[in-house]
């Protein structure tokens, strides 16, 4: 089925896709996105190992906790997509340059 694939090669292949995985795991964790909701009165940063790692939130919200709620919840699942398709980015940066089937 496909024909003369070299199954050391393709071990050699998953190697490397291995090694590439880890390191821009490594990476990403220097990555940081910043998602804003409200106008900006929210303000959600995540690195790309999906940790929030800060929150900024305007005085005036502190008093109205339904809004602040809402914002946040905004503030943060945009930030994890960001986060999400930066990664799916890199995998596919990866995989781009791979043809493990040696077609042409």
């Amino acid at each position: 089925m496909f024909g003369e694939m070299d199954m050391s090669k393709m071990a050699e292949m998953v190697k490397d896709l291995q090694s590439k995985a880890k390191e821009i795991e490594e990476q990403s964790k220097n990555v940081t996105m910043t998602a804003k909701a409200g106008g900006g009165m929210v303000e959600v940063t995540a690195n790309g190992a999906n940790e929030i790692i800060d929150i900024t939130i305007d005085d005036s919200l502190l008093d109205d906790k339904s809004s602040l709620q809402i914002l946040l919840i905004s503030a943060i699942n945009d930030v994890l997509k960001m986060v999400e398709d930066n990664k799916k980015s890199q995998a596919m940066g990866i995989m781009g340059g791979l043809n493990p089937f040696g077609m042409k």
